[in-house]
């Protein structure tokens, strides 16, 4: 009897023949819903793709190492020409691609360089649709479930960002505890937050004085020309040769002047502080306070905050490495 093979595609990584080890990875993938505030209603953007037949909201599959910010970021750019600034993060979505699982990432997003939209990429068109006709007009059921999230979203939210710096020279480090450099997977990952962290636009950059934490912001800062501000109550050891910390009172006082500007922020300082910057973040937006605050080097919290009345929007967690 002649064996039977299966002629169904298989996902990169895989052998014909080989016995399932377990459920199968799903394929990851990110996007954006592009909104603006026109004629009385909110509109979202859609692109028309000639090869899955229809209109339906801009993603992408992510490829090996890549990051869902930076693919959500880029795929909505080549295909309607409009550079996002990334806002609250929707549900993730997951359903059958191919008989293949795939789960997507969805945030909100507003035009960045201008509402006109410019097809490109796997797109041959790109145009502005109320919301409701948009979900109408979608080819896919789980494009309309993401738009029935978009109703939710405030449709004005500035991002909050707390970051921790990235890993440093620890135990063969003898200097002042101030200098204390980034270690080279530090500076790696420096470099790829100065990418990651451009999808929420181009806040204003608050860091401690230690050179760990100005070194994790600086590629971001020369990459979009943005001014790095230091601040003493905001740093472990605020001169050389402290020996007592900063209180945890000072920093929060630092961090809740920042929050009372209602501006979009980027806050780079030591993991001791993080868990209770978090607090004071959290007490002062009026959400509930989460058991798990503390950030790993390289890591960052989003805390979107709505414009309207300054409460909490939504929040998300990320690290450099995707």
């Amino acid at each position: 009897m002649a064996e039977h093979t299966s002629a169904g595609p298989v996902p990169p990584g895989t052998h014909r023949g080989a016995a399932p080890s377990g459920p199968p990875e799903p394929i990851r993938a990110a996007g954006a819903v592009l909104c603006r505030e026109g004629r009385g209603t909110r509109e979202v953007a859609l692109v028309h793709q000639p090869r899955h037949g229809g209109w339906t909201l801009p993603s992408a599959r992510l490829d090996h190492g890549e990051h869902p910010l930076t693919v959500a970021l880029r795929d909505v750019r080549e295909e309607t020409g409009v550079r996002p600034v990334l806002g609250r993060r929707l549900l993730s979505r997951c359903y059958l691609s191919g008989g293949w699982p795939k789960r997507v990432e969805w945030w909100a997003a507003t035009p960045d360089t201008g509402p006109s939209l410019s097809p490109g990429g796997e797109a041959d068109q790109a145009a502005w649709f109320p919301l409701a006709e948009a979900r109408q007009r979608v080819s896919y059921r789980h494009d309309a479930h993401v738009l029935d999230d978009i109703d939710t979203t405030p449709p004005d939210t500035y991002p909050v960002i707390l970051l921790h710096n990235a890993s440093s020279h620890d135990s063969e480090w003898n200097g002042d505890e101030l200098l204390r450099p980034l270690d080279e997977a530090g500076r790696a990952d420096a470099h790829a937050l100065a990418g990651i962290l451009a999808a929420f636009g181009t806040p204003r950059v608050v860091s401690s004085a230690a050179a760990r934490c100005a070194e994790t912001v600086s590629p971001y800062a020369r990459e979009h020309g943005v001014r790095v501000r230091t601040d003493r109550a905001l740093t472990r050891h605020s001169r050389p040769g402290d020996s007592e910390p900063v209180s945890s009172e000072q920093a929060r006082a630092a961090f809740a002047r920042l929050l009372a500007d209602g501006l979009p922020t980027l806050v780079c300082t030591h993991g001791e502080l993080v868990q209770d910057l978090m607090r004071e973040a959290l007490t002062r937006l009026g959400a509930p306070i989460s058991q798990r605050l503390g950030l790993r080097p390289g890591e960052f919290w989003v805390l979107h905050v709505a414009a309207a009345d300054r409460t909490l929007a939504a929040v998300e967690r990320h690290a450099a490495a995707g």
